[in-house]
């Protein structure tokens, strides 16, 4: 693996035989990063934000896992 660092990026050379379900989670959670790079939202705000959309979803979709 090298790492080399530039004006405007960091570059990152792996094997081509690296495990590519761990390195999709890297790539996710490196995304992810980038996404959140300038948010100022702390992790109290974003946890909220999470369970009532997840409290939304589920009121709307329950019936399709709970029909009998």
């Amino acid at each position: 693996m090298t790492i080399e660092r530039n004006k405007d990026e960091i570059i990152i050379r792996l094997p081509g035989n690296l495990d590519t379900d761990g390195l999709q989670r890297l790539i996710n959670f490196l995304v992810y990063k980038e996404a959140t790079l300038e948010s100022q939202a702390d992790q109290e705000s974003v946890d909220q934000l999470a369970s009532e959309v997840n409290k939304n979803w589920w009121e709307k979709n329950k019936d399709r896992f709970l029909k009998q």
